[in-house]
């Protein structure tokens, strides 16, 4: 055989497993359409809430300040994951390692002084 033929032999498990896969969704894509509910009703629609009658509608519209807050707070907190290998590695990084830090902590300074100054921290 050759080693064309052996690759091609590896990947039909592969090819097999993918065929099953997208025929198990499509099976199951089309059975919740057909024993799906075919007729909304009032209150089958209306919101669930333990037993309480609502007073405000269930879907409100947000603020683009809270959105803004959310990915703020997001990106901020990712970037405090790199502060964890820093610390575990700065023995071994020595002044590199903290200098690069302070760099880094000084482009986070930087940014959140000018979301501050933008409003962006400001919530009303």
């Amino acid at each position: 055989m050759s080693l064309e033929q052996d690759l091609l032999d590896s990947y039909v498990p592969i090819l097999i497993f993918v065929l099953i896969v997208l025929g198990l969704i499509g099976a199951l894509v089309t059975l919740s359409f057909v024993l799906g509910p075919t007729k909304p009703h009032r209150r089958k629609l209306a919101p669930y809430e333990s037993g309480i009658i609502p007073d405000t509608p269930a879907v409100r519209r947000l603020s683009v300040r809270f959105y803004l807050t959310a990915m703020l707070f997001i990106i901020f907190d990712v970037e405090a994951v790199f502060f964890y290998p820093w610390a575990v590695l700065l023995r071994q990084l020595k002044w590199f390692g903290l200098i690069e830090m302070l760099v880094f902590i000084g482009i986070l300074l930087v940014a959140l002084a000018h979301i501050w100054k933008k409003g962006g921290l400001d919530w009303e």
